[in-house]
């Protein structure tokens, strides 16, 4: 069969669930206007609006249009939208600045055409992907940008295309509903407002979804690292442009989350993808050095000869979770010597860390650089502590927390404090590291439930402070504490942080948009930073993620917990 016959043979098969439950506009507009969007995975989608009278008549042009994209961009026709205005709006030029000046940076959900007749119209996600909207990293909001919207526009409606930006020109905002026909032949009603407008609606957080979830983003990870073990750090989709930085502590710290997914999905290339990192950190960006007190230890080398608190301590969570989830003691001695280091970097009186030494001669760089090494130290030296029983790692993380404490580092509601003093109350369930955990989020719970951007590491504090909040009920004489924290509130919180990661999903009809949609289908993406996907912002994903899939086996009991607290304050 044709390319050509082949595509629109799979295009007619959304007829019928279009026909459904599309309904007719109003005057002036064609009672029916269609969208169609087409991609093989390998390019951007090629888009065609067509509008008619009749559904019917639409229908027929919305084929006759999809037939000429496929013929002239030799398309098969994998990917395929149809979409459709619900709600229209006209506004003017000045009015859309306004607008875009109230909302923030790639959050604007809403489709433009620049005539009532929609002979030339966009959708939100062609104006997203094509940064017509984006006026760069330093402005936090929508900007018109009238270059890209020109640059796009043409690619559309051929060079002839001229905009015409002033103030007083009307416009139409609109909304859209649509449905997509994936590659596998299954169609997807697409949600048409909110967080989640132009992907598939009604994805139940269940553990099917989550396992896929955490099956595709971790083949993504994998994918990325290459034959030495390094990783492709990352790309800003819009454009495919591959991002030439680098950071070895996201390197090792991604390697975590991979080691993770692997316990879930015993995946052979994730396993031979996660072996290749681990023998980059261990073969290539790892030195010993000998401390004054003649200890070996040793230390994660990043860009600049920089060693990072936060480097050696995700390495050291890193080798601890392989340890464990393979079952291989290879590793041993080299965290006890990360360990070491680590320990070298911590005032042995007020417990607080240096964060960024320079090597080869051990000086310090800067005292501190962010809270999140100071969580990530503790929580590795926790890990290690587990694995070992050495009451070396755990004195150190006690001495460290007199610090946190005295400094009232609750004020961060950081999630590497979150995992560190969930794993500290596992082995000394003492009321101020309970305390330190319950008011870590307490007052931060609307923060957590109504967040504009996906921020995936509240998933991963939320998920837990559960723990914690889960084992308080089993002391007693600590249960008072549980008082201090609205459970019902925190579950909300949890639950929405949860369904909310999946509105920073590349999944296909949101991908295809983008200039090399293969390259970063299935990823996780950061919305406001221009659709950039980064190893580690996937890493956070896929461990919120696979947190809570570890949650739904303790959800009822959870439940439980909240309708206790909620019967008694009735």
């Amino acid at each position: 069969m044709p390319a050509e016959t082949f595509g629109l043979a799979r295009l007619d098969r959304l007829r019928d669930p279009v026909r459904q439950v599309i309904q007719p506009l109003d005057a002036p507009h064609p009672a029916y206007v269609l969208f169609v969007s087409i991609s093989d995975g390998d390019r951007r989608a090629s888009v065609a609006t067509v509008g008619a009278d009749s559904f019917d008549a639409a229908w027929q042009k919305a084929l006759s249009a999809a037939g000429d994209l496929l013929d002239s961009q030799r398309l098969d026709g994998r990917l395929l939208r149809i979409d459709w205005p619900v709600r229209i709006e006209k506004i003017t030029v000045k009015t859309l600045h306004k607008q875009l000046g109230r909302t923030k940076r790639n959050y604007f959900r809403l489709g433009l055409s620049l005539n009532d007749q929609f002979e030339t119209a966009f959708l939100d996600n062609e104006l997203n992907a094509n940064a017509m909207l984006y006026g760069g990293n330093k402005v936090e909001h929508c900007v018109l940008n009238e270059r890209n919207f020109a640059l796009y526009a043409k690619t559309r409606f051929g060079n002839a295309f001229e905009t015409d930006f002033a103030e007083a020109r009307a416009l139409w905002a609109f909304t859209t509903s649509g449905f997509f026909l994936d590659e596998e032949g299954r169609h997807y009603r697409l949600c048409g407002e909110g967080a989640g407008s132009g992907q598939r609606e009604g994805q139940p957080l269940d553990r099917a979804t989550l396992d896929r979830l955490i099956d595709s983003s971790s083949s993504y990870l994998a994918s990325q690292v290459k034959p030495d073990g390094a990783f492709v750090y990352g790309y800003h989709p819009c454009f495919d442009r591959e991002i030439r930085t680098y950071n070895v502590l996201r390197h090792a710290s991604t390697t975590y989350a991979m080691i993770e997914a692997y316990e879930v999905t015993r995946d052979s290339k994730t396993r031979a993808a996660i072996e290749r990192s681990l023998g980059q950190l261990t073969g290539h960006l790892t030195r010993i050095a000998r401390l004054p007190d003649g200890a070996e230890a040793a230390f994660l080398i990043d860009v600049g000869s920089e060693i990072k608190l936060g480097g050696n301590a995700v390495f050291l969570l890193a080798l601890a979770k392989y340890t464990s989830v393979m079952s291989d003691d290879r590793y041993l001695p080299l965290m006890d010597k990360l360990a070491t280091g680590i320990v070298h970097m911590q005032d042995a009186k007020t417990g607080e860390f240096r964060h960024v030494l320079l090597y080869p001669d051990l000086s310090t760089k800067a005292e501190f650089r962010t809270v999140y090494y100071d969580g990530e130290a503790a929580f590795a030296l926790m890990r290690l502590y587990a694995l070992t029983r050495d009451i070396r790692w755990i004195s150190a993380v006690e001495k460290a927390f007199e610090h946190f404490l005295r400094r009232n580092y609750t004020q961060y509601h950081d999630h590497w404090l979150g995992y560190c003093a969930n794993e500290l109350t596992l082995f000394r369930p003492e009321e101020r590291y309970f305390r330190f955990c319950v008011e870590n989020v307490s007052t931060y719970l609307d923060f957590v439930a109504n967040r504009i951007t996906t921020f995936p590491t509240l998933l991963e504090l939320m998920m837990a402070t559960r723990q914690a909040l889960s084992r308080i009920a089993d002391h007693p004489d600590l249960v008072p504490l549980l008082g201090e924290i609205d459970l019902a509130a925190f579950e909300v919180a949890l639950e929405k942080r949860a369904h909310y990661l999946l509105n920073g999903h590349f999944y296909p009809e949101v991908a295809m948009f983008m200039r090399n949609p293969r390259r970063i289908m299935a990823s996780f993406y950061i919305r406001h930073h221009a659709f950039r996907v980064r190893i580690d912002d996937v890493e956070h994903y896929l461990s919120g993620l696979i947190a809570y899939r570890a949650y739904l086996n303790e959800k009822e009991a959870f439940k439980s917990l909240v309708s206790r607290q909620g019967g008694a304050g009735s």
